[in-house]
């Protein structure tokens, strides 16, 4: 069987649809599964025990630059590339106009189906034109955790029965890690209204510290190199990590003890690597987002933010979650 998932962005939506990717390796082991996402993401992809080719393409970028020589090789590539396979099933798990033109582009074998999902979720964008290319849509409780989401659709699209432990397949990254006495503190994020402040992350690293713990600041950006600077600043011995590619922060994310982060697709990624992790929510939508269940993941959630006891009190239980489960 040949099978296409098309998932494009960002890179939380990404990070949540892994397990769903591994619930089609676990039902078909001999599958070819395939990938389309943004390059930028695509490193992550491949880093996945499931994914057999990952087929990058850069939508957000040719849309700035339509005309351009470079854009439209650069299209030509990336449609060669995605019709070299004829899929027995297309799965567009985005929702939006621009997968939907990804699968309708996609070549089927005879008899092969384009599935995608019958409606919009809760707090997720949903647009018609999925509708109209799809052979078969899935229906779905309105309110549903992204991760549960992706992985119903791609158990009821395949006929197979969901299975009850969640693998995002980033086993080898965790494997591959050698653990360091540190904390990752994940303050950047592309919506201000989910920052945590500076202040906070201070006083939360200096209790770090009196535990025996460094700590590290990753960043993806100009904004989040400088609060990383400002942080480190008041933080003796913390250190500011280069801006690195995705699956390179993933593996250095792996070699630290826990993480403490907002909601951000880093943070998510901290998750799956199954990392100690406190997340941070300003916005009630850690029922969508947040951690599953894992008593060594937990979510916190106050407005206008949630206070340093808080989250240092849900770090605590995080650790006795993690010593637990051992």
């Amino acid at each position: 069987m040949k099978i296409l998932i098309v998932k494009l962005s960002s890179l939380g939506d990404v990070v949540h649809t892994l397990p769903a990717l591994m619930d089609v390796r676990l039902a078909y082991p001999d599958a070819r599964i395939d990938w389309v996402v943004e390059r930028a993401f695509a490193p992550l992809v491949e880093a996945s025990e499931a994914a057999s080719t990952v087929i990058p393409c850069e939508l957000r970028r040719w849309r700035k630059q339509v005309f351009s020589a470079e854009t439209r090789q650069a299209w030509q590539s990336f449609k060669t590339a995605l019709q070299a396979e004829a899929y027995d099933c297309v799965i567009d798990l985005q929702g939006l106009t621009k997968s939907a033109f990804v699968a309708w582009l996609a070549r089927l074998t005879p008899g092969g189906q384009r599935v995608a999902m019958a409606h919009r979720t809760d707090g997720s964008s949903y647009e018609r034109p999925t509708r109209w290319v799809a052979d078969r849509l899935i229906a779905l409780a309105p309110h549903v955790h992204a991760m549960t989401r992706a992985r119903e659709v791609c158990a009821q699209a395949l006929y197979y029965t969901l299975p009850a432990s969640l693998n995002p397949g980033l086993n080898s990254v965790r494997a591959c890690a050698r653990k360091q006495p540190c904390v990752a503190l994940i303050h950047g994020t592309s919506r201000e209204d989910k920052l945590w402040p500076v202040e906070h992350w201070v006083a939360l690293g200096r209790r770090l510290a009196t535990q025996g713990y460094s700590v590290a600041l990753p960043h993806g950006n100009a904004v989040e190199l400088a609060r990383s600077q400002a942080i480190a600043e008041a933080l003796p011995g913390a250190v500011v990590w280069p801006r690195l590619s995705i699956d390179v922060l993933a593996a250095q994310l792996a070699t630290c003890v826990g993480a403490v982060g907002v909601d951000s697709g880093l943070s998510h990624i901290a998750v799956a690597l199954n990392l100690p992790h406190v997340q941070i929510y300003n916005v009630d939508t850690a029922w969508r987002t947040g951690p599953q269940g894992a008593a060594h993941q937990r979510s916190v959630y106050a407005q206008p933010t949630p206070s340093l006891e808080s989250v240092w009190q849900a770090w605590t239980a995080c650790l006795e979650g993690a010593w637990t489960s051992d």
